[in-house]
């Protein structure tokens, strides 16, 4: 009876160790707490500072022609407010095309919004933003001459605006538009090498407020 009791207490402490949620993430600026979709294959925090490393083939699209869709990039989400804005400085080395750093608005698998900093086809530094209601619409806008940009993502009741600065004090509207995100939805920070071995991803000087912005054209 002795070796029973044993028995059962020991996968009564296997299964309670196994079903524990993941331990939370915290960002010093984020007055929210953090967790993993996808894992990474490795990451840092210091602070104010979080590295991402992406593993190969890792990527988040849904390609207008139905022949690629993948979801499996590492993504470290928190639930936002229902109004805020969240802003960082991205930087990563550029080695393989489409490598890229990101935030991320995501509703589910079929609904969100990519503002991405990446190595387009053409090979150059490039400011793209991915909006997807089932397909992706991928727009690719400005070439950096850098390796890193600060991004700024607001967010007032169901209108998205999304900017990019060189220094982090002068910033250019980039999009504009209507996503309707429904309660529970994430925002975070997202790396991806969708053709390379790997892809770090530096987000430094991180920002968040909930508040809703007033003008656009400002982003205040």
């Amino acid at each position: 009876m002795k070796k029973l009791l044993i028995v059962l207490l020991t996968l009564s402490m296997v299964y309670t160790a196994t079903a524990q949620e993941p331990k939370a993430i915290h960002i010093k600026s984020i007055p929210h707490a953090l967790r993993w979709e996808n894992t990474p294959l490795s990451f840092s925090l210091d602070h104010n500072e979080l590295v991402i490393v992406a593993g190969e083939k890792t990527d988040m699209f849904r390609d207008p022609n139905v022949t690629y869709n993948t979801d499996n990039a590492p993504k470290l989400l928190f639930k936002a407010d229902e109004d805020f804005v969240l802003s960082t400085c991205i930087e990563h080395a550029f080695t393989n095309k489409w490598d890229g750093g990101a935030i991320v608005i995501k509703n589910d698998d079929l609904n969100w919004v990519k503002f991405c900093f990446e190595k387009d086809y053409t090979g150059a530094k490039r400011v793209v933003s991915v909006v997807t209601k089932n397909i992706s619409d991928d727009c690719n806008s400005v070439e950096i001459d850098t390796t890193k940009v600060f991004y700024k993502i607001a967010k007032a009741a169901n209108v998205i605006t999304l900017y990019y600065s060189t220094n982090g004090i002068h910033w250019f509207l980039i999009r504009h538009l209507q996503f309707d995100a429904k309660t529970g939805f994430e925002v975070g920070f997202l790396a991806q090498s969708p053709v390379g071995s790997k892809c770090e991803v530096r987000f430094s000087n991180i920002q968040y407020q909930a508040k809703k912005i007033q003008d656009p054209y400002l982003g205040e």
